[in-house]
């Protein structure tokens, strides 16, 4: 599975099978963590064969089931933590994807008490991602469209396009898709457009899509 497939294909998950994620996926993931670690600053551990993560009422609330593995995105603080922790968070969900799992980010439906004793002294938690082998593949959900986001008027390029495209995908938080995507001194730009609740995750996420199916960085 390409990237873009993974990008096409990828939907939030919350109930998951019992199936144990086999160990040479485990290696894949944790070499993508000690990667992304190391170039972002961040602290992303992944944790398997716990359901202490996802064991309190909010996640029931949530609808999340059988939820035995999780991505906690944690680092120290910095200006740029939030939109890091999205960008980052969004890349190894997409590995993930490409391996045959399943995820969902979430803010607020986890265990906080028992994912906040695996945050170390001096570091911020930012969210924690589940992990596993999905009962569905997920659903699409309602996206806006390219007049919608795009603030550049036209003939767009052929990949600029296909990372507005590729933007739309992204998940952001309640759906909100509170982004606009265009051109400054001709280079792509991708700015929060209004307020929302975490707007500075949701801009790392569309920032990873739009540059993993163009192949052009983002100012």
């Amino acid at each position: 599975m390409t990237i873009q497939e993974a990008i096409n294909a990828r939907h939030s998950v919350r109930a998951y099978t019992m199936q144990v994620i086999e160990d040479e996926k485990r290696e894949k993931l944790s070499e993508a963590v000690e990667e992304i670690n190391k170039e972002s600053g961040l602290n992303i551990t992944i944790h398997y064969d716990d359901p202490r993560g996802f064991e309190s009422r909010l996640a029931h609330y949530g609808k999340f089931q059988n939820v035995d593995n999780f991505i906690v995105l944690k680092g120290p603080d910095s200006d740029s933590f939030e939109e890091d922790c999205g960008y980052y968070g969004e890349k190894l969900v997409l590995i993930a994807q490409m391996l045959g799992l399943n995820t969902c980010w979430t803010a607020l439906t986890f265990n906080k008490r028992a994912v906040k004793r695996i945050v170390p002294e001096g570091e911020k938690l930012c969210m924690v991602i589940a992990l596993g082998y999905g009962q569905t593949q997920g659903v699409p959900r309602k996206s806006k469209s390219l007049e919608d986001i795009v603030a550049t008027k036209g003939t767009m390029p052929d990949w600029f396009k296909a990372g507005a495209e590729a933007a739309l995908l992204a998940p952001t938080a309640m759906n909100q898709q509170k982004f606009k995507i265009g051109m400054i001194d001709g280079e792509p730009a991708i700015k929060i457009d209004g307020k929302g609740f975490y707007t500075r995750v949701d801009l790392g996420i569309v920032k990873y899509h739009f540059e993993a199916a163009s192949g052009h960085k983002v100012k």
